[in-house]
């Protein structure tokens, strides 16, 4: 049986609490963003959701994906000026 303090058995199944969960500089290098960027938009809630676990900024990646394609859908369509018709 471990005891505090113990090193974690290798042998052991890798904790899986965060699968699915992606870090905010993580996030920042995947979409080529600042990790600013993410802030800023925390502090206007205009980005995809992410929660704080003490200190750290994680985001769902279901919930970026689902944020991304809003963001698609809500872009307004330009017609191109000139051009021939």
């Amino acid at each position: 049986m471990p005891h505090l303090g113990s090193m974690p058995d290798p042998k052991e199944k890798p904790r899986t609490l965060l699968v699915g969960w992606i870090s905010r500089l993580d996030l920042a290098l995947e979409l080529g963003l600042s990790v600013d960027t993410l802030r800023r938009w925390e502090a206007m809630r205009t980005g995809p959701p992410c929660v704080r676990a003490g200190r750290k900024v994680y985001y769902r990646r279901a919930a970026v994906e689902d944020w991304l394609e809003e963001q698609e859908q809500a872009a307004p369509r330009r017609r191109r000026a000139g051009g021939r018709r």
